[in-house]
């Protein structure tokens, strides 16, 4: 199940690697995940019905969720579905662990499984360590420690993943806007200096997805004058890290990943 982004192709071709037949749901433009798929169903996120009656026709015995799926696209997509109707009801709320949840319990009983993501993913998930040239000072450590706090609360409420702070004083919390838009409005509160953290829930489900940082977001933050974007080290995935990095040194920026 293919959504935005440089994921998708990542994971089908890892999966193709490990011996899968690949069957790859796109919706919307998915650059490079047709290279890996022995077939690429287009797809769209208001017609459940149309893509679970592909599953079962291809006889697809396991999925892997990969890419962007917005909230926004079910909060203000077009007019779902039966199938899909029936599964945001199942949910009883539009917060991700409950729709997680009602799309296992369908897929189960279609005798399908929802895999973890991490096997599929490669090298990307990143470590402990300063990655830039640059490492933090310490006030600006005694932020990511903070915001790593923060953030983890704020995950675990399933409210979100990143905080911007600066000198203790949070200046964005992630809702459904995502990181990137998060660390926008943080940044332009805050100023040059500011402190982005992005952690992860204790219990989270990584069947669903995979939290990450990517080079587009690094760029945010660095026109933005951040300091250091701080992640939580194995659990929070840096796509196309050397790019990354080289925004981050470009900018004098921190960039590190970090354990709770």
């Amino acid at each position: 199940m293919c959504g935005a982004g440089v994921l998708p192709a990542r994971m089908a071709g890892e999966a193709r690697r490990r011996g899968w037949r690949v069957v790859a749901f796109t919706f919307g433009d998915v650059p490079g995940v047709t290279a890996h798929a022995d077939r690429t169903i287009p797809s769209r996120v208001n017609e459940a019905g149309a893509v679970l009656a592909a599953l079962e026709h291809e006889g697809v015995g396991a999925v892997l969720f990969s890419g962007k799926f917005w909230m926004k696209d079910f909060l203000h997509g077009s007019r779902p579905d039966g199938a899909l109707a029936e599964i945001t009801a199942q949910a009883g709320t539009m917060v991700d662990a409950n729709l997680l949840q009602a799309v296992v319990a369908t897929l189960g009983r279609m005798g399908i499984a929802l895999l973890d993501q991490r096997p599929f993913l490669g090298d990307w998930l990143g470590g402990t360590g300063c990655w830039s040239t640059r490492t933090p000072t310490e006030a600006e450590w005694t932020d990511v420690r903070r915001g790593l706090a923060v953030a983890q609360l704020v995950a675990d409420a399933g409210v979100g993943q990143s905080v911007v702070l600066k000198r203790g004083a949070v200046t964005a919390v992630e809702a459904t806007e995502g990181t990137t838009e998060t660390i926008r409005r943080g940044v332009t509160q805050a100023g040059p200096g500011a402190v982005v953290v992005k952690a992860v829930a204790r219990e989270h489900d990584y069947r669903f997805d995979t939290p990450g940082v990517g080079p587009e977001t690094i760029a945010v933050a660095a026109a933005g004058g951040a300091a250091v974007v701080a992640v939580e080290a194995g659990r929070v995935m840096v796509l196309d890290k050397a790019e990354c990095v080289r925004i981050a040194n470009g900018a004098g920026m921190s960039l590190v990943g970090v354990k709770s």
